[in-house]
């Protein structure tokens, strides 16, 4: 059987070595294929999709014109939303724009940050990432959305499961302290902490790297950044994660397609080894048979009509991107869970035109990147040190800004590199607005470059601190290699609790209407990752809602 699965393998590999370069040469820039329109997407390129991944392209269902709840976003916020919902006996629809992409332990369902195609990005033609090497693509519905603004590139999900797609896996609680100075008392700690925390960890199974994953070669990587650390005088935590440490036992067996062990994560981990929201959160929803998930369902305004009803405005769309037509829906509720910046976009276009007249002055307020950087160093001493994904452990300093540095790996390069990465986490108290463009009736915002150096400089004088203690080899600073904050993973804000709603999401104006994502967050979750408290928040307040009926 791992011969075969080999075998299979080895001729996807050199069929798509063989035609990447023509296609390629068809894609071009892209320039004129995405000024074409999205239905002029390459031929061939959406031929070999639909032969690796049929599953995405079956006919999508639709949603009902009516219903009693609609969620717009599938990510970690929504999907706690559905599911809770569907749970007090109410009939819910999730929308989400992107596809529904499976699981299999040998096919190759994602790409890779090495060699990406389009599965990999949400109609792009090129990609940088943080090796700076611009990668072509061709136009196509990918899991990954990269938004420009000025100042900040913005990574964000774009499939059923969201965020728990494409991120690295890490679920951390922030300290206390630094906690009730970001939320100011809105949301209590404790209640999160007794309550809420443990129960987002026993629904997502979070647990801590085992020893002999930690012990094995794809980490090596994570104990050479635990070796240099503890050099430098600091004592690493251990961090929970999201992955599935049988399916990484099983890769490092060969009795599965290498993945999280092979520096795949951003992009989607084909065999499933990520314990997703499709795997949890949604699947139990479904299971209820209360809530209808709905992938290729673009959502693209939002209102309320004279009724009281909601309105929303949706645009079906094939994975290629060819709109296979538009709808009007309506719901008695709304909650909104379609991550920080497709949140904060319906809000500000509503509030801008007039479809959600009674909206205040606090929307579009408080948008943060959660202070994102990405490091590298290099070994103390020559070794191999592995694509092992998820992070085992992190260091926090407070001698200037406050912040988190995590162990990483280094996405995007095929080979062993000898780079140590870090992902930093600081308390940075930037804050944007986002603002409404009539013309191009676009929601965008700008991003203080100033404030991002300063971030970046935090984080580098811990990183190069560590470095010499445990005396690298190599100092990337001069290539520019070692601390990089020109994208956020992490964006929060923009419609943030206590202000755009009250406490628990309920936006302020318009009763029936919800925040229920990581637009509620006021812009940083205290140096930590964000996904584990934006789902503790989301258990909290729809349990609020629920409890109240409203």
């Amino acid at each position: 059987m791992r011969d075969e699965g080999g075998g299979r393998l080895r001729r996807r590999a050199v069929l798509k070595a063989a035609v990447s370069a023509a296609l390629l040469a068809g894609v071009g820039t892209g320039t004129a294929v995405r000024g074409a329109g999205p239905a002029s997407a390459n031929p061939l390129w959406n031929a070999l999709y639909q032969a690796w991944v049929p599953e995405i392209f079956a006919p999508l269902p639709d949603p009902p014109e009516h219903s009693e709840a609609i969620v717009i976003g599938s990510g970690f916020g929504a999907a706690v939303t559905a599911l809770r919902l569907a749970e007090a006996g109410v009939q819910n629809s999730v929308l989400e724009r992107g596809s529904r992409w499976p699981n299999d332990p040998w096919r190759e369902i994602f790409t890779g940050d090495d060699l990406p195609d389009g599965r990999g990005f949400w109609h792009r033609t090129s990609f940088t990432g943080i090796t700076k090497v611009p990668m072509p693509c061709s136009d196509f519905g990918g899991v990954l959305d990269v938004t420009e603004y000025p100042g900040i590139d913005v990574w964000r999900a774009a499939a059923v499961g969201g965020g728990s797609i494409v991120f690295s896996g890490a679920m951390v609680a922030p300290p206390r302290h630094l906690f009730d100075q970001v939320f100011g008392g809105v949301v209590n700690y404790d209640e999160l902490d007794s309550v809420y925390y443990p129960r987002v960890r026993q629904m997502l199974r979070l647990s801590a790297m085992p020893p002999d994953v930690y012990a094995s070669v794809p980490f090596t990587h994570s104990r050479v950044w635990d070796q240099q650390v503890r050099a430098a005088g600091y004592e690493p935590q251990a961090n929970d994660s999201i992955f599935n440490w049988d399916v990484i036992r099983a890769e490092l067996a060969g009795a599965s397609r290498a993945s999280a062990t092979a520096s795949r994560s951003n992009l989607g981990n084909s065999n499933g080894a990520k314990f997703d929201l499709n795997q949890n959160y949604l699947r139990y929803a479904e299971g209820t048979g209360r809530s209808a998930i709905y992938p290729g369902h673009r959502v693209d305004a939002i209102g309320q009509d004279g009724s009281g009803r909601y309105v929303v405005t949706v645009t079906k769309l094939a994975p290629s991107g060819q709109v296979l037509g538009t709808r009007t829906l309506t719901c008695d509720r709304l909650f909104l869970g379609a991550g920080s910046v497709g949140t904060s976009e319906l809000l500000v276009r509503a509030q801008a035109t007039g479809t959600l007249p009674n909206l205040n002055e606090h929307v579009g307020d408080g948008w943060g990147t959660n202070g994102d950087v990405v490091l590298a160093r290099s070994v103390s001493s020559l070794s191999m040190t592995g694509g092992g994904v998820p992070s085992a452990s992190r260091i926090f300093d407070d001698s200037g800004m406050p912040l988190h540095l995590e162990s990483w790996y280094v996405p995007g390069i095929p080979v062993d590199t000898g780079a140590i990465a870090s992902l930093g986490i600081t308390l940075d108290p930037t804050r944007a607005r986002f603002g409404y463009d009539a013309g191009r009736n676009a929601v965008g915002l700008s991003w203080s470059r100033a404030a991002q150096d300063q971030v970046v400089a935090a984080c580098r004088a811990v990183d190069q601190r560590v470095a010499q203690a445990d005396r690298s080899l190599v100092n990337y600073t001069p290539i520019g290699f070692d601390a990089q904050g020109f994208f956020t993973a992490h964006p929060l804000g923009g419609a943030v609790l206590g202000q755009a709603t009250d406490a628990y999401g309920r936006v302020i104006g318009h009763p029936g209407l919800y925040v229920m994502d990581g637009a509620g967050i006021p812009g940083s979750t205290a140096t930590v990752n964000p996904s584990l408290t934006i789902t503790a928040v989301a258990e909290r307040n729809i349990e609020a809602i629920i409890r109240a009926g409203k």
